[in-house]
């Protein structure tokens, strides 16, 4: 198969689909690898690094949208290359098509078969090609939480761990799953005061023992959800619902109700967000303000440290990779039921429920497409 690479194009994304070890995997099971110039750039890969791994330098991404029968990316694709997909093209990448109907309807129009990073499962129910960005993600959260906390960027002006004398800031981290896990973990670490909500019995029993006088836990209800984020200076909206919108679980109106210069960071962006006031931002302009509540919206979060994470990624996409490359997307969906779940669109139909559901399209079944 020819499998091709562009270079990302979203704001401020600095990652890259394939690393020179991935493609070097590719073209030792016999497939032809194409990389668009610079592409790995962001993770100091070079286009030498590359040829010496096998893979053949291209220039522009045309000649990758033309001419690879499947391309890997990172990012959902851009409008302007949505309209270089065809229908007898795989596109390898996180979608995140619920909130976002352009998208759905283009790659339904280009007839591309889409198979989605985040969808994809795992043996118990996890989701391991969104797993690592998610603990990339959750960790950075607290960074960008703590930074908008400065008084510079227009936040209370409150240090997470605060100093002998002085009480640490409060975080609380909304939703107990790898995003909340992983930013409850940086924030006790950091000495801040973190409360963990979620709705899962066994998720508040996990994360309770897992921290124990480290951070307290509380059932996720409106009430509890009111008391804590309205006493908070640091909120991290960590909630999934797989290939769905968020909830909106922080309203407007909560906003008044909080303190002046609190920090919201919404993690689910990617999903919609789980506030009701967040809409996506970029790297190049991250925060805005809403009612005195800092907001940190920004949508491909694990792009600024590009490096870790599209190793961290490669770990989890390759082995799929490799087997879409050999056996095709048909028989090897039909050999492994979880890559199956990653099929988003294909043939001008949509084949996740949750985003049929959630845009309106008829939804048809993986099933019936594998016979």
């Amino acid at each position: 198969m020819r499998i091709g690479c562009p270079k990302e194009i979203k704001n401020h994304e600095y990652r890259v689909g394939l690393t020179p070890e991935s493609a070097n995997e590719l073209v030792a099971q016999g497939h032809e690898v194409w990389i668009e110039t610079q592409a790995g750039c962001g993770i100091d890969a070079t286009d030498e690094q590359y040829v010496a791994a096998g893979a053949k330098i291209v220039d522009g991404p045309d000649p990758i949208f033309a001419e690879c029968e499947m391309v890997v990316k990172v990012k959902e694709p851009q409008a302007v290359e949505r309209k270089k997909l065809r229908a007898d093209q795989i596109l390898y990448t996180y979608l995140h098509l619920a909130p976002d109907p352009d998208q759905t309807r283009d790659l339904v129009d280009s007839g591309v078969t889409a198979i989605a990073y985040e969808t994809v499962t795992g043996p118990r129910g996890q989701l391991p090609l969104l797993k690592p960005m998610s603990q990339v993600a959750g960790r950075m959260s607290v960074q960008a939480g703590a930074t908008a906390l400065e008084k510079a960027h227009g936040g209370r002006g409150v240090l997470l761990g605060g100093v002998p004398g002085v009480m640490p800031g409060k975080v609380v981290v909304i939703g107990g799953g790898v995003v909340g896990f992983n930013a409850a973990q940086m924030a006790a670490g950091l000495g801040a005061d973190v409360t963990i909500l979620d709705r899962d019995p066994e998720v508040l029993e996990k994360v309770g023992t897992h921290f124990e006088s480290r951070a307290s836990t509380r059932f996720s209800n409106k009430a509890n959800l009111y008391d804590a984020v309205c006493g908070a200076d640091l909120v991290i909206g960590a909630v999934l619902i797989p290939g769905a919108a968020a909830p909106k679980l922080v309203t407007r109106e909560m906003l008044g109700d909080m303190q002046k210069g609190a920090v919201l960071v919404d993690v689910a962006i990617d999903q919609g967000g789980c506030f009701e006031t967040s809409k996506p931002t970029t790297h190049a302009d991250p925060t805005y303000v809403v009612n005195d509540i800092v907001h940190y919206c920004v949508a491909n979060m694990p792009g600024a440290v590009a490096r870790t994470s599209t190793y961290a990624l490669n770990n989890v996409t390759l082995p799929h990779a490799l087997r879409i490359a050999r056996m095709g997307w048909k028989d090897a969906m039909r050999n492994d039921p979880h890559l199956a779940e990653g099929l988003n669109v294909h043939a001008g139909e949509v084949t996740y429920e949750a985003v049929a559901s959630e845009l309106g399209y008829n939804y048809r079944p993986v099933s019936d497409l594998l016979g």
